[in-house]
């Protein structure tokens, strides 16, 4: 089993049919960088949940949400839910490129995730109904945060594959993301070099 997959192993095997029988909802989410400290390290940036939201209540995401009629585009719409979220304006974003969709087990989610340049000191704006914080974290430090831990959700403790740093506890799709996103830097210079890194 993957250390990112849910659900777990020894999870009530009856969990499957309670999944959603509906087609999967798409939605997308931006996967904000940029570099600081005069242009060393990379950062992510990442919010946090409310902790009275009803799903994913205090989980750490990216921006984003279900695409919406009016979207032309699933990447439109992770733009769109950036400047709701966090009031990043789409004038501050360069798309660079697009992870492969993840899915959510519990919400029945089809995640697109478009990887972004944005510029470093941006004046967040948080939605004070959805969003508690921004976070802004050097990737390699989240990077050397993997680790496995235990949680609890819906009733089952289980170990699972998460990145832990300054007391944030970063797992599920939005684990699964930042795994895709470290190994899509490393198997592209080109994607790499577009953000400094190489």
């Amino acid at each position: 089993m993957s250390a990112f997959t849910w659900p777990p192993e020894g999870a009530d095997s009856s969990a499957a049919a309670r999944a959603p029988a509906t087609a999967p909802i798409a939605a997308a989410v931006l996967v904000p960088l940029f570099r600081a400290d005069g242009g060393r390290q990379l950062h992510i940036v990442l919010t946090r949940r409310r902790a009275d939201l009803r799903r994913h209540a205090g989980e750490i995401a990216f921006p984003g949400g279900r695409k919406d009629f009016e979207d032309a585009s699933l990447e439109q719409t992770a733009l769109r839910e950036a400047e709701e979220e966090i009031g990043l304006t789409r004038e501050q974003v360069s798309v660079i490129g697009e992870l492969r969709p993840t899915s959510t087990f519990a919400t029945n989610y089809v995640i697109h995730p478009f990887v972004a340049s944005v510029p470093e000191g941006v004046a967040w704006r948080v939605s004070a109904k959805e969003v508690d914080a921004v976070l802004e974290l050097p990737l390699e430090d989240v990077r050397e945060s993997r680790t496995t831990t235990t949680l609890e959700r819906r009733g089952i403790t289980f170990q699972t594959g998460a990145f832990v740093l300054d007391g944030n506890v970063i797992w599920g799709a939005t684990a699964r993301i930042i795994e895709d996103l470290l190994a899509w830097l490393s198997e592209d210079t080109a994607r790499a070099a577009a953000l400094g890194v190489a």
